[in-house]
């Protein structure tokens, strides 16, 4: 007991009240980033390895179930039961979020949530450097210690998160730019005597070197109509995946167009006109707010400078004046 004592004692005197936690800390990170490759290198079960032999074996199995398995990793299924969520609700929403970012790999959760779990510990281990061999010869106390530790481990953390949120936004707003050209084209081809389908996938094609989110959507549209899925099913998740509200309003027109019987080149003309002139008001609103973003920049930028030119030398004066004295 003397022994655990003396070093108890030690590190409260070497690096404060919270000396023997961060050192138990240290010594846990350490020892998981010590058994991370180890566990990732571990050889596959054997009992695993004969159930999927005999999955792609068995010709009563789905064969889309077997292409889901087969092209899952490996690596990853291991820690499935800590790198995805176990709620349905919960995965799904992820699931959703992720591709409307871009995402489409089966292992895209488990990637997301690796990361997280990664960056973060090399945000401690970083925060862990900055304050033991950085800043060894500085004093800290429990609060600025923390702060120093915790926050790049943190900030970590967040990142994958920001990272997807971003992501999310450009790619809408790619979406959005490029779906009143789409919404042209598809009419030019529809006009010429093609079906929605080769429409579709005509303008998927053309789309590929301006508008590569959009062109993407298209393909996977034209993918499950081939595969013969229900159209009206395909149109919807479209309208899930981007999570614009126009590609959703041209869904509903498609839907309604098909369900009432009513030309769809009609529709496409009367929508695309819509869309074309929702994209002249948005360049307007663009142009609109652009004065009173400016307003702030130019009086932080102009009127100190011009304060200083103005009163600068009646400053002076008066300063020299006072230094002068009474004659």
């Amino acid at each position: 007991m003397d022994f655990l004592n003396g070093i108890n004692d030690f590190l409260t005197q070497q690096l404060g009240s919270f000396g023997p936690l961060i050192v138990i800390g240290g010594l846990g990170l350490f020892m998981i980033l010590l058994t991370v490759p180890f566990l990732l290198n571990q050889p596959e079960d054997p009992l695993k390895k004969l159930k999927r032999s005999q999955q792609k074996q068995s010709t009563s199995a789905p064969k889309r179930e077997r292409l889901r398995q087969g092209n899952r990793n490996e690596q990853l299924q291991k820690f499935a039961n800590f790198l995805e969520p176990q709620n349905e609700a919960e995965l799904s929403a992820m699931e959703l979020k992720l591709r409307q970012a871009g995402y489409v790999s089966r292992d895209s959760v488990r990637l997301f949530y690796f990361a997280q779990l990664l960056l973060g510990l090399i945000g401690l281990g970083l925060g862990l450097a900055y304050v033991y061999v950085l800043t060894a010869d500085v004093e800290y106390d429990s609060q600025q210690m923390m702060i120093r530790i915790l926050g790049p481990g943190g900030a970590g953390y967040f990142l994958p998160k920001y990272w997807i949120t971003r992501r999310i936004q450009a790619r809408q707003d790619e979406i959005t730019s490029g779906f009143p050209d789409a919404l042209d084209m598809m009419l030019v081809c529809v006009e010429a005597g093609q079906s929605l389908d080769q429409a579709i996938i005509r303008v998927a094609k053309e789309l590929h070197a301006s508008y590569p989110a959009l062109a993407e959507e298209f393909e996977i549209v034209s993918y499950e109509m081939q595969a013969g899925k229900d159209k009206e099913r395909v149109l919807r998740d479209m309208g899930t995946r981007c999570g614009v509200q126009d590609v959703s309003s041209f869904v509903t027109v498609m839907i309604q167009s098909a369900q009432f019987g009513t030309s769809i080149a009609e529709a496409l003309r009367v929508y695309s006109a819509e869309m074309r002139d929702k994209r002249v008001m948005r360049a307007e609103e663009a142009a609109n707010k652009l004065p009173v973003k400016m307003t702030l920049a130019t009086m932080m930028l102009t009127v100190p400078p011009l304060l200083i030119i103005l009163i600068g030398p009646s400053f002076e004066n008066i300063s020299k004046m006072g230094s002068m004295g009474p004659n």
